[in-house]
């Protein structure tokens, strides 16, 4: 069960209208890693988890915390849009140059949504269920999200730097503490699991199960030889079961392939039957 306040979380207030920032703001709202996105895939995560215990409460806990901010970022986009000047705009558009300045305000937000936000990015590309994941798997979930925070930051920050707008910083500045806050809980939940179960998903998998002479092989697939550097070249596996093994050039375990002709009502191009 859920519970509305009218309140929000953290104010959403600009200081005066700017509809081509509305239409920016989209992106964090209703893109890959916006707020939608993170709210639904917390959300199903807590409800798929098979589990009852801090997990899944920390997962319905933060979930509910995304849709409060999935009301912040509507609220702000709504008030950007507030009295925009649709005529001015239009007269102002006469000019070339003015009309490119222009050129970033969605024209969906007059014609669509009445002023409002949309369920979309910034590209005016609708929000998709396909964006979210919920495996069942904890830690890989729980890395995905951690995924989903950092680009989700990223995003925020990158937004704050492209306004001068103080209502707009304000607001930006809670959403980027609190992402702060989300990849350090993220990441605190990872290594709880990981110190539980190891770092390989899924755990519950049989090793001896798997080719084991390739599990820490890495292999030199590009130009030279500097990714031979990297932790993952060389010492002990992070798992603590293996050795890396820097490996180059790459070997090839199987042969060429050598295909049967298809049957003749494929109509494909008959293979070569002889030497050229």
């Amino acid at each position: 069960m859920f519970f509305h306040m009218k309140e929000l979380q953290y104010e959403a207030k600009p200081s005066k209208p700017d509809p081509i920032f509305a239409n920016q703001l989209q992106e964090i709202l209703g893109g890959q890693f916006g707020e939608i996105s993170v709210a639904l895939q917390y959300l199903f995560q807590g409800w798929n988890s098979r589990t009852t215990d801090k997990y899944r409460d920390l997962l319905m806990d933060v979930g509910t915390e995304e849709l409060a901010h999935v009301e912040m970022l509507a609220t702000m986009i709504a008030r950007l849009l507030d009295k925009a000047p649709l005529a001015d705009l239009e007269k102002a558009a006469e000019n070339p140059v003015t009309a490119a300045i222009l050129g970033g305000m969605n024209p969906q937000h007059a014609i669509v949504s009445g002023l409002g936000a949309l369920p979309a990015d910034s590209a005016g590309n609708r929000w998709t269920a396909d964006y979210i994941g919920a495996s069942g798997n904890l830690l890989a979930d729980f890395r995905a999200n951690l995924t989903a925070e950092s680009q989700g930051r990223l995003q925020a920050v990158r937004l704050y730097e492209a306004t001068t707008d103080p209502g707009v910083k304000d607001m930006l500045a809670f959403l980027i503490a609190r992402d702060t806050m989300h990849q350090n809980m993220w990441k605190a939940a990872i290594a709880e699991i990981e110190a539980q179960e190891n770092i390989v998903v899924p755990s519950t998998f049989p090793r001896e199960l798997e080719n084991q002479y390739v599990s820490y092989d890495f292999y030199n697939l590009s130009a030279g030889e500097e990714s031979k550097k990297g932790r993952w070249a060389k010492g002990a596996s992070m798992d603590s079961m293996g050795e890396f093994n820097y490996v180059s050039p790459a070997p090839a375990y199987g042969e060429a392939p050598k295909l049967k002709p298809a049957p003749p009502y494929m109509h494909n191009t008959p293979p070569t039957t002889r030497e050229e």
